[in-house]
């Protein structure tokens, strides 16, 4: 399975966003920076966590983003749920013509919930706890 990098620059805004001090702000520019990813993408991932109530987002002068969840209430499969379409392959009868005798599509759906499984027993904060290496790289 591939994630968008729609999913993971979200992973990597929340994990960021996590790992800084209880209820600090930082900007779509810092993690913009950070990743060196385009603003404009970034722009719509944090759109998109704020709509799912994942971050807080403060306008003006003052203003920035923070975790609105506690970390350790954030699992990974629960994000990349909310940021994945998770259709594995197209079953419609006008694409496929065996579907209706087609064993493969519950198999792939059986492999995409154990995945999901694994991923949900992963929160934010277990990702950052004892993790003096990430903090480092994240320049905190």
């Amino acid at each position: 399975m591939h994630l968008t990098s729609f999913t993971d620059y979200s992973l990597r805004t929340l994990i960021y966003l996590a790992s800084l001090p209880q209820g600090e702000l930082t900007n779509i520019t810092r993690v913009t920076e950070l990743f060196g990813v385009s603003r404009n993408h970034m722009v719509k991932v944090i759109n998109r966590l704020g709509q799912l109530e994942y971050i807080e987002t403060v306008r003006g002068k003052n203003g920035g983003i923070r975790l609105l969840k506690p970390a350790n209430q954030i699992t990974v499969g629960g994000v990349v749920r909310d940021m994945e379409p998770m259709k594995l392959v197209d079953c419609s009868g006008d694409f496929c013509h065996i579907t209706p005798a087609c064993r493969l599509k519950d198999r792939l759906n059986q492999a995409k919930l154990a995945f999901l499984a694994e991923l949900d027993d992963c929160t934010i904060k277990s990702l950052i706890s004892d993790n003096a290496e990430l903090i480092t790289l994240l320049e905190l």
